[in-house]
């Protein structure tokens, strides 16, 4: 039988549906994993329920859902020598410390990434991992997740292209293509699930033009398509990411995503921090979905991606918090706090990215990039993943006339209550089934390891 768990007494909701609908003194009934009803407290069925939670004093939205992620990355945090470095400079001063990467920190740096994701309100992530030293497989990342009960989209990403062939990444940390493929495959056949609620899907991301082959990228495409799956990369990230395309293919990252059949509603690119016009109205026209990630982008001084023009063509734009080695952090609520201000600040204009644009962003952008019809907002069918923030907060003070807005405006506090597929995994502030100091301990002890070998 079915857990029938009731949130009452909602003190503000919004539910991020078609009609962005905002209701007062509401409630949500959910039924298993789904939510059997929304709407206000007064209209909700009389029925039996397993479980109450009063939200009397908690602004309630859908899960965010984070579009791009290296979870590995929380291992490397602040590294000295990278943190003043541009993008290239900043990958080939980690590329030799990632290759030390083992089977075990993998496992603890997904369950580090996902407990400080889950904090801050997403439900949701997408995470690209394409370096694989020492024994390292999906594998790990896949069963962290479930460990930590996050609704997971695990990439397999890759690199072909070492230095001896003009790529950015050293010999020793590519792949065979052969082998990339194979391994390809055997993911999507063992752990992908494309039924509606899915915990788990598999994207196929080789990493980026500068680490992999055209020959590789065609032949992904191909495969996703057989399968039925995503695909996802890096694109026109730098200025340096232009130049290379520029040298090594003769065409814009644009032109080159478009010539290898990298575009559709099957997929999505990270950063597109300089595409062109052309690129977004290629996007636009193909349906094709960005992964904005502001933080990131500032933190290597990449530049200020043009969110505002993509959304006013109607490009499909999700956030994500990138890499935690380029972030330095995985807060998902403070992502949308920052696409917000930044648009602000690039066309110096207060009205040019609104609060609300940039939740709708955080939620139902990221469901349209990640091909998700069951996630982002809160309707009845749709997946009991939900958050709450409590406004007798401090940082709330004085913003209750806006709770929804304030969410954004007054900082980026953390939940006090997250539910990924109508289990609660976050209760008044407090993880319910894990144990976060032991998952710090065991991750900042790997990480020593890591930087001292």
């Amino acid at each position: 039988m079915m857990t029938r768990i009731l949130l009452k007494n909602i003190h503000t909701l919004a539910t991020m549906n078609d009609s962005h609908d905002e209701l007062q003194q509401a409630a949500i009934l959910i039924n298993g994993n789904l939510i059997e009803y929304v709407g206000p407290q007064a209209d909700c069925p009389d029925v039996q329920v397993d479980k109450t939670i009063d939200l009397s004093h908690h602004v309630v939205m859908p899960g965010l859902i984070n579009t791009h992620h290296h979870m590995y990355q929380t291992l490397t945090r602040a590294v000295p020598k990278a943190q003043d470095a541009e993008l290239f400079g900043w990958l080939k001063t980690l590329y030799p410390i990632w290759g030390r990467i083992t089977p075990s920190m993998l496992h603890a740096s997904t369950q580090t990434a996902m407990a400080e994701l889950l904090r801050s309100g997403c439900t949701t992530s997408s995470d690209h991992l394409y370096l694989f030293p020492n024994g390292s497989k999906l594998d790990h990342t896949i069963e962290a997740a479930h460990e930590m009960g996050m609704r997971f989209h695990a990439s397999r990403g890759a690199m072909s292209v070492g230095e001896s062939k003009g790529g950015l990444p050293p010999d020793a940390l590519v792949e065979d293509e052969g082998h990339i493929l194979h391994d390809m495959q055997r993911l999507v056949e063992r752990y992908h699930d494309a039924s509606h609620g899915a915990m788990l899907r598999i994207a196929l991301a080789p990493c980026s033009p500068f680490s992999v082959s055209r020959d590789l990228m065609r032949e992904s495409a191909d495969l996703a398509r057989s399968l039925k799956v995503s695909l996802h990369t890096h694109l026109a990230e730098n200025q340096n990411d232009l130049a290379y395309s520029r040298e090594k293919f003769n065409c814009t990252p644009a032109e080159y995503v478009e010539e290898l059949g990298w575009v559709g509603p099957d997929v999505w690119h990270a950063h597109c921090v300089h595409l062109d016009d052309h690129g977004i109205n290629l996007f636009a026209r193909t349906g094709t979905g960005i992964a904005h990630c502001p933080c990131s982008n500032m933190r290597l001084g990449s530049g200020i991606a043009p969110i505002r023009a993509m959304l006013d063509q109607k490009v499909k734009v999700g956030l994500g918090v990138d890499g935690s080695a380029s972030n330095d952090s995985g807060n998902l609520l403070n992502e949308a706090r920052q696409a917000m201000l930044l648009q602000r600040v690039a066309a110096e204009d207060p009205r040019r990215f609104t609060a609300r644009e940039a939740l709708w962003a955080a939620t139902r952008g990221g469901a349209a990039v990640l091909n998700r019809h069951d996630i982002g907002q809160l309707s009845v069918g749709f997946a009991a993943d939900i958050i709450a923030f409590d406004l007798n907060d401090l940082a709330y003070a004085g913003a209750l006339h806006d709770p929804i807005a304030a969410t954004l405006l007054c900082g980026s506090a953390a939940v006090s209550h997250n539910m990924v597929n109508g289990r609660m995994l976050i209760q008044d502030g407090q993880f319910q089934h894990v144990d976060i100091s032991t998952i710090v301990r065991t991750h900042n002890q790997l990480s020593h390891q890591l930087l001292t070998q």
